[in-house]
């Protein structure tokens, strides 16, 4: 189905499609919440710490990735889970893969924060 709206009406639009997404991860998804809340301590602290704006944008961009891939993960879980409740090996390993780039954001998040911060911490 072509979509016509063009300009301002479909930037709208697509806000509000955002806005749904972001409720349904909330509303749906355990980890999105605990990252969140996370996510939001942890913005809080770089901006509360005395950084450089580059090492606070970093700090706070890491775990901002860390929100986005969980977003990734949990629509792959979504469609994996609308397909059937049957096990299919390719549908476990979607979901695993899935798991597996939240974990390696976290521990890239991890090591952005301990890198940037070894220097103020020691």
């Amino acid at each position: 189905m072509a979509n016509n709206n063009t300009g301002f009406i479909r930037i709208i639009k697509a806000a509000g499609y955002s806005w749904k997404g972001f409720t349904a991860a909330w509303r749906n998804e355990a980890a999105f919440r605990q990252e969140g809340i996370a996510a939001v301590i942890a913005i809080i602290i770089a901006c509360w710490l005395d950084v450089d704006t580059v090492t606070r944008v970093l700090l706070i961009g890491s775990v901002v990735l860390v929100m986005v891939v969980e977003i990734l993960n949990s629509a792959i879980e979504a469609v994996v889970d609308r397909i059937g409740s049957d096990f299919h090996e390719l549908s476990g390993r979607a979901k695993d893969m899935g798991s597996a780039a939240v974990l390696l954001t976290i521990a890239l998040a991890v090591f952005v924060w301990v890198a940037l911060l070894w220097r103020h911490i020691f």
